[in-house]
């Protein structure tokens, strides 16, 4: 398992079409996926979970992947979340 502090670097934050593209973007791997910010904690292939957490520009999540494609995944979704 590999966890990661992440900054959301994208301008809308997580609204509801930026949520659909993590969302496929974490579905592409077997790895279990999740976001926490604060207590809460939710799985990354979950598109009403994700919506719940009411993401906005430049707050940090803790990410964390966990399974056999875990560190493409990380990186990944990383790189769709920071905007790089």
């Amino acid at each position: 398992m590999i966890k990661r502090l992440i900054t959301i670097n994208l301008s809308t934050g997580l609204e509801a079409r930026p949520v659909a593209q993590l969302v496929q973007v974490a579905s592409q791997f077997n790895s279990e996926i999740s976001v926490e910010i604060g207590k809460k904690k939710v799985n990354a292939k979950s598109i009403m979970g994700m919506m719940t957490l009411g993401l906005d520009a430049g707050e940090e999540i803790l990410l964390s992947a966990n399974g056999d494609d875990e560190e493409a995944a990380m990186a990944s979704i990383e790189k769709y979340l920071t905007n790089q």
